[in-house]
């Protein structure tokens, strides 16, 4: 059955509220949560950016939830450092943590100075990060030569069984090139018969693991309201690839959203004041297959949504049987 967990989007909120509101998940019926992991926001309206790292320790000890990260190896980060850093999440909080790998954006890889490389290569540079990562949790001592290098590498503190690697993907292509090495795919909301070519895509391609869906939302107890936090948080992330890969400053972004409608927004973000339109919402992403839904609330101020989302929305779809928390290894 469907678990249903809250997204905690670092680049909104400071991490100190961002793990209060965690927490406050958890009490109100939310079964899991996943993390963003960037260096910097897609706008300056949004204006944090912690280190998603430090804080999934945080809530690891300071909830039960099973919890997740987006990570982009490669550049910004060693595959190795990254091999160590899950190892010892899922070591220390066994059958809880997973992470999803992707290519990354340019807004958060453009600061190591290297230049930012094509899709292509992207892509095949990510193809040896997740070899080197699982090689690593499996125990071997790793050399590499390639896109990435690696010298002589052993992970000395790895959880007993590997946790799941998840593929990030937001294209029918990157979902079925996932299917050949990922554990799992995640996505984001999109209209339903592009999600369903997509899980098409990554199954016929021999795709194996959970299905995971990040839904970006706003609600609010007026409608006018929700669409106001919507605009003023969400118009920065209406464009698709490679706009979003490609482009590398804040100022970029709002500078290209300058001209966006909020009749756009509402195309990438469920906007409404009814709880039961959401409920609805949700039902669908859940007969598409999925068995994770992280709901992405895109205001700044989780405490409302938390509990009106806790209150009635959850209650509802578990009362008919569409979610029911799943705990435990993620692995496939």
């Amino acid at each position: 059955m469907t678990m249903f967990g809250i997204h905690a989007s670092h680049e909104q909120i400071h991490p100190a509220d961002l793990l209060r509101a965690v927490v406050r998940a958890e009490e109100a019926g939310f079964d899991a949560a996943m993390s963003s992991d960037h260096f910097s926001p897609w706008s300056s309206r949004q204006g944090q950016s912690g280190f998603a790292w430090s804080w999934l320790g945080a809530a690891l000890q300071a909830t039960s939830l099973p919890l997740g990260v987006v990570n982009a190896p490669g550049q910004r980060y060693h595959p190795a450092i990254i091999a160590q850093a899950i190892g010892t999440l899922a070591a220390m909080y066994p059958g809880r943590f997973w992470a999803a790998l992707g290519t990354g954006e340019a807004s958060n890889e453009h600061i190591t100075g290297q230049g930012w490389p094509r899709k292509e290569i992207r892509s095949a540079r990510l193809r040896e990060c997740v070899d080197v990562i699982r090689a690593l949790l499996d125990g071997e001592q790793v050399s590499h030569d390639g896109l990435v290098t690696v010298d002589r590498a052993r992970l000395w503190t790895r959880p007993e069984h590997p946790p799941a690697l998840v593929g990030a993907a937001v294209s029918e292509s990157t979902a079925r090139w996932c299917a050949d090495w990922a554990d799992g795919l995640i996505t984001v909301n999109a209209p339903l018969p592009r999600l369903r070519r997509m899980i098409d895509a990554y199954r016929e391609a021999g795709g194996r693991g959970r299905l995971a869906l990040q839904v970006h939302l706003s609600w609010a107890p007026d409608r006018d309201e929700a669409a106001r936090i919507a605009y003023e948080q969400w118009r920065s992330n209406v464009f698709d690839p490679p706009v979003c890969w490609d482009l590398e400053l804040t100022d970029h972004f709002d500078t290209v959203s300058a001209a966006v409608t909020p009749d756009r927004v509402a195309e990438v973000v469920n906007i409404s004041a009814d709880l039961g339109r959401h409920t609805q919402w949700l039902r669908e992403y859940v007969e598409l297959g999925f068995d994770e839904i992280y709901l992405h609330h895109v205001g700044q101020e989780q405490d409302a949504f938390i509990d009106a989302f806790g209150a009635k929305v959850l209650p509802e779809l578990k009362s008919t049987g569409v979610g029911v928390a799943t705990t435990g290894d993620r692995r496939g």
